[in-house]
């Protein structure tokens, strides 16, 4: 389960990172176009974000799964969600990062899941 902890915090650290990044430099991306849609997008990447840290924190502390499999449920729609979005730009390295950031969040909700059963029995 350490894995996933630590894997959690750091993705919601380098997803806030990310915005943050993007925000200050002016490169939101469609920011013009759909400013109410980017707008809720960027507030729901940014509570999955938060989710990710304190359930990370959470599960290396107190071993207590729950809010970690939230957060990476709701990570694994993100990655799928920017997949197409950088699919659909034809910009394949992206899509190529956010698949394999897939493959690990699909790892540690395995791990946690596996952790969480296990506990039950």
């Amino acid at each position: 389960m350490n894995f996933a902890g630590y894997y959690s915090i750091s993705l919601g650290v380098l997803m806030i990172i990310q915005w943050i990044f993007f925000i200050f430099t002016g490169s939101v991306p469609d920011i013009s176009i759909t400013p109410i849609e980017i707008s809720i997008h960027i507030f729901i990447e940014i509570l999955t974000a938060v989710i990710l840290i304190i359930g990370g924190i959470k599960t290396l502390k107190t071993k207590n799964v729950k809010l970690n499999l939230v957060g990476l449920g709701m990570v694994v729609y993100a990655m799928v969600n920017a997949s197409g979005y950088f699919a659909q730009l034809n910009q394949w390295i992206f899509v190529a990062m956010f698949a394999v950031l897939l493959l690990f969040s699909l790892y540690s909700l395995s791990l946690l899941w596996k952790g969480e059963t296990n506990e039950k029995n």
